[in-house]
């Protein structure tokens, strides 16, 4: 790694330092300096080894007698001396970086090929979902323990591993239902559905297997419990078709999304308080009416050219005073279950903060 720092500076400065000849625009050639279109350094990566001085400055040629057949020629050989100078070299005593072996690269495009399709579509590389989903449960959790007493960790533990589970499910059937819409939308074209990376047929056998896991973890939740779980089932189903029937898909978002907040109560008590668990369930109502309706403000036009309904569209320059409207009354149920739940100042405090 020491030894690399020379080559580090080098790479970043040498440009910098080159002057500029006569009869050169001062200013043009700052810029080209900016963009590196100057720069002497032809080792490549700055932590491989360089090679100094196998590129001549083509750019200060200023004959204006060479043929186009002769540019080009100068162009593919200053490739091929690129491509030289970024190889590794086989004299080179002193290396600074090791080139991936074949099984590493084996793996590495396994992987791409077979597994990194299904994490796109359950969304594990956005893992909001997930959160936006689990903190309602968590909240219902929190609010059921008793006053002063510990945390159920195990309880919380099954919630989070669920969220993940639940959410890969829901994206998964999304894009079951959308394919054919997601390939219309910018945002949305490149997923393993509309891009064919992955079939209906593979999307249905990963569903059937986070579903699967899912099951395991509900089973060991109290009757009640899985009975409120299992009850969830059909809005997640039902959820992507709502764009096509209703101006309003946020709403059944919310009944769907925040189902969480009934059955962290019933894991705990095994049983209902629908004094705590109606505020609470109604508060994430309103707060993913919000944040949902901005979400799908970026989708917008092409919703509107393709079909696809949405809150967005159905507010449109009202919007604000909903989200407004949307905000209060998640402030004003949340408050409600606190109440209900007999919480004090600090529950407040935090409800104020949000």
């Amino acid at each position: 790694l020491a030894s690399s720092w020379p080559r580090l500076s080098a790479c970043l400065f040498d440009g910098l330092l080159t002057t500029p000849r006569d009869g050169d625009d001062v200013v043009g050639h700052r810029q080209q300096e900016a963009w590196g279109a100057r720069r002497r350094y032809s080792g490549g990566h700055p932590f491989q080894t360089p090679t100094w001085g196998r590129e001549k400055d083509e750019e200060s040629s200023t004959s204006t007698s060479a043929s186009a057949s002769a540019r080009d020629d100068r162009v593919k050989s200053k490739r091929e001396r690129e491509r030289e100078t970024t190889a590794p070299s086989a004299t080179t005593t002193t290396t600074t970086t090791t080139a991936p072996t074949s099984s590493q690269t084996g793996r590495s495009s396994w992987y791409r090929a077979h597994v990194r399709p299904y994490m796109q579509l359950s969304r594990v590389d956005k893992p909001i979902g997930t959160w936006l989903l689990l903190w309602p449960s968590w909240w219902s959790i929190c609010l059921a323990a008793p006053l002063g007493g510990p945390l159920d960790l195990g309880t919380l533990g099954m919630f989070g591993a669920g969220a993940v589970l639940l959410r890969g499910a829901g994206c998964t059937v999304n894009d079951m239902w959308d394919r054919d819409y997601d390939r219309q939308v910018e945002r949305t074209k490149g997923r393993p559905l509309a891009s064919g990376a992955l079939s209906q047929g593979q999307a249905l056998g990963w569903l059937a297997l986070q579903l699967s896991a899912g099951l395991g973890i509900l089973l060991q939740l109290p009757p009640t419990s899985q009975l409120i779980g299992a009850a969830s089932l059909p809005f997640v189903v039902a959820y992507p078709l709502m764009k096509r029937i209703t101006g309003y898909p946020q709403a059944f978002l919310g009944l769907t999304i925040n189902w969480g907040a009934i059955m962290g109560w019933a894991a705990v008590h095994d049983g209902l308080e629908w004094g705590v668990v109606g505020p609470l369930y109604a508060s994430g109502f309103f707060w993913t009416l919000r944040y949902d309706t901005i979400y799908a403000h970026q989708d917008k036009r092409d919703d509107a050219r393709v079909g696809i309904k949405s809150t967005a569209l159905t507010f449109g320059d009202r919007t604000k005073t909903w989200l407004s409207g949307f905000g209060a009354a998640n402030v004003a149920c949340l408050s409600a279950a606190g109440a209900m739940a007999g919480c004090h100042a600090p529950f407040y405090g935090g409800v104020a903060a949000a």
